[in-house]
């Protein structure tokens, strides 16, 4: 995905979401597994959420895909976390700052959440480094 040429909130959101979850999962996000009826829902993803927030200076990236996977874990929303737990990863995120915003969030959320976060985020971080996602993942 060529994004060079853009610097609109679209273009920037493309480059962010990319950095932070890699360029296949989103190419097949916004390319591949987006129908017509999807496309608008994720062109304001991409420059809402990721070309105006996550651009934004204040927190780092780590801080803001800690904060992605406490607020996640508190929705219920397990899909969108896996996906955050490896974005925690690429912005360099160690095994335990991903596991104590869940541990956190258990306690504030309900065990059944943190159980579930828990069960997603191992997931994640166990198909990671079988497919050598992390190479400098800390612990």
């Amino acid at each position: 995905m060529d994004t060079s040429a853009h610097q609109t909130p679209y273009g920037e959101g493309l480059e962010m979401r990319m950095k932070v979850l890699g360029e296949d999962y989103v190419a097949n996000a916004v390319e591949k597994g987006s129908s017509d009826f999807l496309k608008p829902l994720q062109q304001f993803a991409t420059e809402s959420a990721w070309g105006t927030i996550w651009t934004r200076p204040g927190l780092s990236l780590r801080d803001r895909s800690l904060l992605n996977s406490a607020m996640l874990t508190s929705l219920g929303k397990w899909v969108e976390l896996g996906t955050h737990v490896s974005g925690a990863v690429r912005n360099g995120c160690s095994e335990v700052e991903i596991r104590e915003p869940l541990l956190q969030t258990s306690a504030d959320c309900g065990l059944p959440a943190g159980m579930e976060a828990f069960r997603v985020a191992d997931r994640v971080l166990n198909e990671m480094q079988d497919e050598d996602e992390w190479q400098s993942f800390i612990t």
